[in-house]
């Protein structure tokens, strides 16, 4: 992986060393994959700067622009986890709240942040389709959505990560025969941050009071922990949102079936070579 890593930011310099000698053109790094992609532009039109074509929706493409607004843009696709090395070689660059993190840079000084409230973009626990009703997906669900996490979340990232728990549990969920579950794991694929360590932190720690085991295998990309789901070879995953898992069944006819949504991470538009939005034509970020 971190080969293939190497291999996509080293064509980014060669791409963008064209881009860049275009002055009056604002280059912009967004993440390649259909909904974070969609994600972005549709951050962008509810800024004003562009316009998208009737019914793009969210999964939106550069080449669902219809109309450029406030400044002419020069795209740069790449993979989601890549985006933060190219920010310096960029004018901007929109990258999701976990890489945001993982690159140490702090979610708000973003320029541009979408809004928390309503935003679909929840991430979620999912399994394969027929182990959503068992007992394991049960008790992971309950302890993943519990007070002990909401209460991590909070104290942990300081608004970053943001809350997204519908019907907040002590931990544990009291139709489920947990005395059944003893001496059983449950393995899940999971990406480095936020989702490993409130998998780890917090809710090991509630599954372990029972004596259930969890399992966390860290996965660094957006393709592994599905495949992972789908074959059997991990019982669930934590990692992406859930436009993405749509997506992601839809592609590739898989069967993964969500089980609980945990939070957001708010995608903020970041600075590279740009300290503020003037280049794009707006005064203060929305």
């Amino acid at each position: 992986m971190k080969k293939l890593l190497s291999v996509l930011l080293a064509l980014s310099l060669v791409v963008l060393s064209g881009v860049s000698a275009l002055a009056e053109t604002v280059t912009i790094a967004l993440p390649n994959d259909p909904t974070n992609e969609g994600r972005a532009l549709n951050i962008l039109q509810d800024a004003g700067v562009i316009k998208l074509k009737e019914g793009a929706g969210i999964t939106a493409t550069k080449n669902d622009i219809a109309e450029f607004i406030t400044a002419q843009i020069e795209f740069y696709e790449v993979e989601a986890a890549v985006v933060p090395s190219v920010l310096t070689d960029v004018d901007y660059a929109f990258i999701n709240g976990n890489y945001a993190l993982d690159a140490g840079l702090d979610p708000r000084n973003a320029l541009v942040t979408e809004a928390a409230i309503g935003n679909p973009y929840i991430n979620v626990i999912s399994v394969k389709e027929g182990n959503e009703n068992t007992d394991l997906a049960k008790a992971l669900a309950a302890a993943a959505t519990s007070q002990q996490v909401l209460d991590y979340i909070e104290a942990t990232y300081s608004g970053v990560v943001v809350i997204a728990v519908e019907n907040v549990t002590d931990g544990y969920d009291p139709t489920v025969d947990y005395e059944a579950l003893k001496g059983q794991t449950i393995t899940i694929a999971a990406t480095p941050k936020p989702h490993e360590e409130i998998l780890k932190d917090v809710v090991a720690g509630i599954l372990a009071e029972k004596g259930i085991t969890l399992e966390v295998i860290e996965v660094t990309d957006y393709v592994t922990p599905n495949t992972f789901v789908e074959d059997g070879d991990v019982f669930a995953n934590y990692f992406a949102h859930q436009p993405y898992q749509d997506s992601f069944n839809e592609e590739n006819n898989t069967h993964l079936v969500t089980i609980a949504g945990v939070h957001v991470e708010p995608m903020g538009l970041y600075g590279g070579q740009q300290a503020d939005l003037a280049k794009l034509g707006i005064a203060a970020a929305e």
